[in-house]
């Protein structure tokens, strides 16, 4: 037996194991932007942290958009003359066009087609498709399935309704010494999707469990709700506080085998573009960073010119870029658990940046304090991380005028966020550093 097999697993692989036990339950769920589904979805989510579930009516207006009727499915089928089911909801959700309405026809192949969805490019899958602000039915299924089907008659039939009833969303709130926020955010609301989004519910999940009863300077807000209509309902509750907000994140599409990539927010130049651009050049070479666009998630809510709030983006393969987007191919074994134990690392780094960034001052400003009869100066020889604590505090004792912040000094000394952060405080429990 290896070493490591003697040790048992490592943090990190049992961290990812959680995450994507967590994407598994919640994966066959069908979900959409309302609905028992975003409901049962929540539920799972609050045995991890406190969520409050907000239900706004139907026909609420919100900003220049109001709040849908619910809907409600139980059964969807396309069964052929001898009785044989060629497309059955109870298979795979993706089958039916999510939000359709109900129908019950007899329909000969020709016009049968007319509402069915495929993907002549990638004929073996089932595409995602919706229609949340038209009323009509379809299903969706392989293009090899639909190109086998012989001619002939078929029942569709799908049992769905909407009706007056309510948009779903959670959030909790964790507190911390003062009430400027840090937002992070994911959408609940597609079905049978692992990457796209239960990994983003699931990291964000485990992310509050992580920091429950932990001081904080911030607080923490975590919303998850139905992509664009429940990001702009809860930003119309909450307008009068989104003041209140210093940095945000959405998080979406990060259990994939790409690398991370950083979609930075409006301004471009958000404190919060420029630690996540930090934390993913020091953790993840191969990390990418891209300029805002007005299209993608709900960060181009958050994000438009009313609120132009500091929230980016962080996914690995961008939305519509990696060939499983959007299709059945976007499942368990898409989402790596290695994958999503990595995008929760990269967040919290960036939190402890949030939380420790700080401007200090050198006590001793003239010419270099004498490290050596402290103990701080270890020998530069033979020890490389010797030499890195020793450069550390050389770049804080040089760089801490009051004027700049660790994360200055760190972009300065090209070295780790955390090892400045770690170096700081050795030297204030020295006396060397104090607050500015």
């Amino acid at each position: 037996m290896s070493a490591a097999a003697r040790e048992g697993p490592h943090p990190a692989e049992e961290t990812g194991a959680a995450l994507h036990a967590l994407v598994a339950e919640l994966y066959p769920i069908c979900r959409s932007i309302t609905g028992d589904g975003v409901r049962r979805t929540l539920a799972i989510l609050d045995r991890y942290l406190p969520l409050t579930l907000h239900e706004v009516p139907t026909g609420t207006q919100v900003f220049d958009w109001t709040v849908p009727r619910e809907w409600r499915i139980r059964e969807a089928f396309i069964e052929a003359a001898d009785g044989t089911r060629v497309v059955d909801f109870g298979v795979h959700n993706l089958h039916v066009v999510n939000y359709s309405t109900a129908v019950d026809a007899v329909l000969p192949l020709q016009e049968l087609r007319r509402h069915i969805h495929t993907l002549p490019a990638q004929p073996d899958l089932i595409p995602y498709r919706t229609s949340y602000y038209e009323d009509r039915w379809g299903f969706c299924m392989s293009h090899t399935a639909l190109a086998a089907l012989p001619e002939g008659t078929y029942r569709a039939r799908i049992d769905a309704e909407h009706f007056e009833g309510s948009l779903t969303y959670g959030e909790c709130l964790l507190r911390g010494e003062t009430e400027e926020e840090v937002l992070l955010s994911a959408h609940a609301c597609h079905p049978s999707l692992a990457n796209d989004n239960c990994s983003g519910m699931a990291v964000l999940a485990l992310l509050a469990a992580r920091m429950a009863g932990r001081r904080t300077r911030l607080s923490y807000r975590f919303v998850f709700a139905p992509g664009t209509i429940g990001a702009i309902t809860w930003l119309a509750r909450n307008q009068a506080h989104t003041h209140r907000i210093r940095h945000g994140l959405i998080v979406a599409g990060v259990g994939d085998a790409g690398a991370p990539t950083y979609k930075r927010s409006r301004r471009g130049d958000a404190p919060i573009d420029r630690i996540m651009a930090h934390v993913l050049r020091h953790q993840t070479p191969g990390a990418r960073l891209r300029d805002f666009s007005p299209y993608g998630y709900d960060e181009r809510q958050y994000c438009s010119p009313g609120f132009d709030l500091p929230v980016g983006l962080l996914q690995r393969s961008p939305f519509g870029e990696f060939p499983e987007y959007h299709t059945s191919a976007d499942d368990l074994a898409l989402v790596r658990p290695e994958q999503l134990a990595g995008a929760l690392a990269l967040i919290e780094a960036a939190i402890e940046v949030i939380e420790q960034d700080r401007r200090l001052r050198n006590t001793l400003p003239f010419c270099e304090p004498q490290l050596g009869r402290r103990g701080l100066y270890g020998a530069l020889g033979g020890d490389a991380n010797a030499a890195k604590r020793n450069m550390a505090m050389l770049w804080l004792l040089n760089q801490s005028d009051g004027t700049r912040s660790l994360l200055d000094i760190a972009e300065r000394a090209d070295m780790p966020f955390a090892t400045i952060a770690a170096t700081a405080a050795v030297l204030e429990r020295e006396g060397l550093l104090v607050p500015a």
